[in-house]
């Protein structure tokens, strides 16, 4: 820079390298400490968007406010460098309060919970109290680490759009590959608390660097400066404008990805990731464009114009290469599956999000001059990532539920249109004016119009009754033939009408366990078809807690024949939130507590299958109760599934498995935990037995029956050398989505037939029948009855693959079995008013 006087030129030099990586370290220190925070907030205030929105709002607001006040302090300091440094020590001194702080929280949060009596609005502004203690300190400072940087290294008025630019996308590239290892890596080796301060050493570690290098560093030279100019408010719109549409996008893209992902942690943290280095290669974009002799006003209005074009192209992109919202990666392992994604990802996002992200930085071109590089990129900073905050809530929770993805897309295309509107001069010459015309033009066809695609994919045979785009996720209601089923962002099915025995099951087997079951929980809802089995029981008190407020909405709207009066009958409790959450905040206790179906890959499923969140539940029993966890072992490997039960046996000294079923292939198996440990009353089968069903039959064929489903005891210690899932490091949360992806290859294979078979022995030969101590009270007889139906659920899968054992296990039944209990009878089978028959069932 020929402005600067030379020492300090040639000490650049050698600065700018060091300078450089240091800013890209510190912001893959801030993205590390966002995905984390994020987390550890959904573990307190529960894994709902609206917890993730307050979390962002409030990390986003400290970036904010940090960037208006350390702008207006960077220009009065001597040494910026030094103050930037200090900053990051401090970024790492608050980081590591957050420890004390969560934990303290987490502690306290029930009592404060009931201090605000379940008022929506006070516990909206108790979890944005300690969302603001946990994160404002940390993001105030490190919203002042770009003025502070800026203001040391921009010397020259006409190199602020240039090095402003340098500096905002090293920062961003290094956010990218923060978020890229905290979502793949770190938390598997290092745990979370590992990964954090793993954050917090890069943040010392830049801060002592930086107070290394200002000491060494020439006095700085600059060349005088002119009075300020001030800056035209338009600038500032489109700077609000910009970070508004942007995080709208972002929001918008990541649900149309939810779509047509297994929406693992890795695949979020790829997602992610590719639109950090989107937004990094805009803000390269932008310094190279600073070198053109263009005037600056017509560059920036053809990168608004360029902006709503790559934006409203996107839905038809993104239909194209999916394939019309076909699900991605084939039958690619999970090397190859992360390949598929991120290519799909970069072809879609990469240009849009690069020449969006030129925008903001190009901004500080057409601001040289208007006043000092610290104070302008810190207001710059302020304005954009307020636009961002109002953004990011109207995207997930105003565009989505009323327009949709695809509507929502060209609207934000539409408000990059009618930005160049705010370019508008009296001088403007006839092309400039054409242009204006042009985009206004382009606006209210794209407010107008819309690009006519689909956001559901329906498979052959199927109709769609009922369809939302949420906050949360898409939710539909489908039906095939005579059944109905709910299904949540396109390829999950949380269950349906044609399954109601099977999934009256999930409640009525374990109940046959309690001799008095007064008061039931329900963690996860689905259809509701589970839940409403609960009132066969006659409790006085049934609660219910579901995730997405819009499957309770289609569950109540097309599944109330099935629910058994769920929604109608007064002792039932309904809450749209999280189950974990909903545990934690309320001091009442149950005799069970029954954990639906959860798909282990998705991300946020893992926190229910932790010893942290296995201790809750055990804390929320009444003597004698019973915690339930249903596993889908056509979603599991046995090492997924080993790891689950041995962290549940960590919690409950007594930890039992039961059948859901007598399937051929695809099965359910419960975990029951109870902190009493106490031998099964063969009594208490029948009496229950005969309670929720009515069924007047002699007690020795009802606990027959009832025995043909008990898997076996953990207490054999077979499981014990699997190691034990924590919130801490969530095995689950990132082993399962390998294996579902290992499994699609034909690598590893499900806990289904033969390897479910092979579970069920293992269990009854680690500890036979006649040695369990939970069968301590059963005759010999019925020793035999849990082996039985072992063998006839494996006599099923031989048959339903025409192998020739099938007649000898078939004997080995027959044997073992009186004939009164030969029937695969479930009590949900006598109660069944429709759907599938349970001895029918065939998958």
């Amino acid at each position: 820079m020929t402005d600067i006087a030379a020492p300090a030129t040639a000490l650049r030099r050698f600065e700018m390298p060091a300078l450089g990586a240091l800013f890209a370290l510190s912001g893959a220190a801030a993205l590390i400490y966002q995905v984390l925070w994020v987390r550890e907030l959904g573990l307190l205030f529960g894994s709902t968007a609206q917890a993730a929105a307050l979390t962002i709002a409030i990390f986003f607001a400290g970036i904010a406010l940090g960037g208006w006040l350390f702008g207006r302090i960077s220009a009065r300091l001597a040494r910026p460098l030094r103050a930037f440094g200090l900053v990051e020590i401090g970024v790492a001194a608050t980081a590591l309060g957050h420890f004390l702080v969560a934990d303290a929280y987490f502690r306290l949060y029930p009592t404060l919970f009931a201090l605000v009596g379940g008022n929506p609005v006070l516990e909206t502004a108790l979890k944005a109290l300690v969302a603001a203690t946990i994160l404002l300190p940390s993001a105030i400072l490190m919203g002042g680490t770009l003025p502070l940087m800026g203001q040391h290294v921009i010397r020259a008025r006409d190199s602020l759009g240039r090095m402003g630019s340098a500096l905002y996308a090293l920062n961003t590239a290094g956010g990218a590959m923060g978020a890229l290892a905290a979502g793949f890596f770190l938390p598997m080796w290092l745990g979370f608390s590992g990964a954090y301060l793993l954050a917090v050493g890069f943040d010392l570690f830049v801060g002592l660097s930086a107070i290394v290098i200002a000491r060494r560093a020439l006095p700085m030279v600059t060349e005088p400066r002119p009075a300020r100019a001030v800056i035209p408010a338009r600038l500032w719109v489109i700077a609000f404008a910009s970070g508004f549409a942007t995080l709208a996008v972002e929001v918008i893209w990541t649900r149309a990805f939810a779509q047509v992902l297994q929406n693992s942690v890795y695949t979020y943290a790829l997602v992610l990731s590719v639109f950090l280095v989107a937004l990094s290669l805009g803000a390269a974009l932008a310094n190279a464009l600073n070198r053109l002799s263009l005037r600056p006003e017509t560059v920036l209005t053809g990168l608004l114009l360029a902006s709503c074009a790559v934006i409203a192209a996107t839905p038809h992109l993104f239909h194209h290469l999916t394939g019309g919202l076909g699900y991605l990666g084939g039958r690619a392992d999970f090397a190859g599956y992360v390949w598929e994604v991120g290519r799909v990802a970069i072809l879609i996002m990469l240009i849009p999000g690069t020449i969006l992200g030129a925008v903001l930085p190009y901004l500080l071109r057409l601001m040289e001059g208007g006043g000092a590089p610290g104070a302008v990129l810190g207001r710059l900073i302020a304005v954009n990532t307020t636009g961002a905050i109002f953004g990011a809530l109207a995207g997930g929770f105003l565009l989505l539920p009323l327009v949709g993805m695809w509507k929502g897309l060209w609207l934000m295309g539409a408000v990059y249109a009618l930005l160049v509107l705010a370019l508008w001069h009296p001088t403007d010459g006839w092309a400039a004016r054409i242009t204006r015309f042009a985009a206004l033009a382009g606006a209210v066809i794209l407010l107008a119009g819309g690009p006519g695609l689909d956001s559901t994919r329906l498979n052959r045979g199927e109709e769609l009754l009922a369809f939302r785009e949420g906050p949360s996720a898409h939710v539909a209601t489908v039906q095939r033939g005579d059944a109905k089923f709910i299904r949540v962002n396109n390829f999950y099915t949380l269950g349906g009408s044609g399954a109601l025995v099977p999934e009256r099951n999930q409640t009525m087997i374990p109940l046959l366990t309690h001799p008095n079951p007064r008061e039931i929980f329900f963690l996860g809802m689905g259809t509701g078809i589970s839940a409403g089995a609960g009132l066969f029981a006659t409790p006085d008190r049934v609660t219910v807690c579901e995730l997405l407020p819009d499957v309770v909405d289609f569950a109540e709207a097309w599944f109330q024949p099935y629910t058994n009066g769920l929604f109608t009958d007064p002792r039932v409790t309904i809450h749209r939130e999280d189950g974990r959450q909903c545990l934690a905040r309320s001091p009442a206790s149950y005799d069970m507590i029954i954990a639906d179906l959860f798909t282990p890959w998705r991300a946020g499923v893992g926190n229910v299958y932790t010893v942290e969140h296995y201790r809750l539940a055990a804390s929320r029993l009444n003597a004698g109760g019973a915690y339930v966890q249903w596993m889908p072992l056509y979603q599991v490997s046995r090492r997924e599934f080993e790891i689950i039960a041995n962290t549940m046996a960590q919690v409950f000294p007594d930890l039992t498995l039961w059948r859901g079923d007598l399937y051929p292939e695809r099965s359910i198996l419960a975990l029951v935990g109870r902190n009493d440990p106490a031998p099964l009353d063969p009594a208490t089968l029948a009496a229950q037995w005969r309670a929720m069903t009515g069924e007047d039959t002699p007690d020795d064929v009802l606990i027959d029956r009832a025995l043909k489903f008990y898997a076996g005891n953990a207490a054999s210690g077979l499981f014990a050398h699997a190691p034990v899932n924590t919130d801490d490091r969530p095995l689950i949360e990132y082993l399962a989505p390998r294996t579902h992806r290992a499994v699609i290859a034909g690598h590893t294979n499900w806990l289904t037939g033969p390897d479910r078979d092979q579970l069920y022995t293992d269990l009854l030969s680690a500890l036979p029948a006649e040695d369990d101590p939970h069968l301590a009270r059963l005759s010999p007889a019925q020793h035999a009855l849990p082996q039985a139906g072992a063998i006839y659920a494996a006599w099923r899968g031989l048959r339903t693959r025409n192998d020739l054992r099938a007649g000898a296990i078939w004997q080995d039944f027959i044997a073992l079995t009186p004939s009164h209990a030969r029937n695969p009878d479930s009590p949900a089978g006598q109660v069944a008013t429709g759907g599938m028959a349970f001895g029918d069932a065939t998958n």
